[in-house]
């Protein structure tokens, strides 16, 4: 199994994990050892399958407005966390590929590993809601294959971002790429870096 099918399975694993309650407000049980790479990926999904069922939550039509302000400020919360795991992730590439001899031609990627395996999570949660939506017994005959045909493109990019990761990984493992990793600097969290916060100081 290379990586993005290991990645690809534990992502899954989270998904149905979450829904067996499909609550907000339940909490992780984590099966795999802390700091291995498994745990990483296990908690980066967890955190983006919970983020996507607040951001459901929040477009009720009729949420009472205090309940909005909490659930946005849980949102921003969670931003922040699924930023800093990506961050945990990239740490553990780095350390895989210190030791790697790096080409005088070598070139730098777009995105860090991390950041291609934060889009891959999402793309798992897409593909198992818009199966649900196939299924829905409730829905149209017109709603059900727009979504397979949705769900058929979902499919494509999962095929395709799989290669595109592998064949990163296999640039970095023989020097052909450089990892660089710049530290996020989400500034709306920040109490010295946004101003209504500092402001109100």
């Amino acid at each position: 199994m290379n990586f993005t099918e290991n990645a690809w399975r534990i992502f899954n694993q989270s998904i149905e994990d979450y829904h067996k309650l499909d609550r907000v407000d339940q909490e992780i049980k984590n099966p795999y050892p802390n700091h291995s790479i498994e745990h990483l990926l296990y908690l980066k999904n967890w955190i983006d399958t919970v983020q996507w069922h607040l951001e459901d939550l929040i477009r009720d039509p009729n949420i009472d407005p205090i309940k909005a302000l909490e659930l946005k400020r849980k949102i921003d919360a969670s931003n922040q966390e699924r930023t800093d795991r990506v961050e945990n992730l990239d740490g553990w590439f780095l350390e895989k590929f210190k030791d790697v001899n790096i080409l005088s031609d070598a070139k730098i990627n777009t995105e860090s590993p991390a950041w291609a395996l934060d889009r891959f999570s999402i793309l798992a949660l897409k593909i198992y809601h818009m199966n649900m939506e196939v299924n829905r017994e409730d829905a149209s005959t017109t709603h059900i294959q727009n979504c397979k045909e949705k769900l058929s493109i979902l499919k494509e990019q999962h095929k395709d971002l799989s290669i595109a990761i592998e064949e990163l990984l296999e640039d970095y493992k023989h020097g052909r790429k450089y990892m660089k990793v710049y530290k996020q600097m989400k500034m709306y969290n920040d109490e010295d870096l946004n101003p209504i916060l500092y402001n109100k100081k």
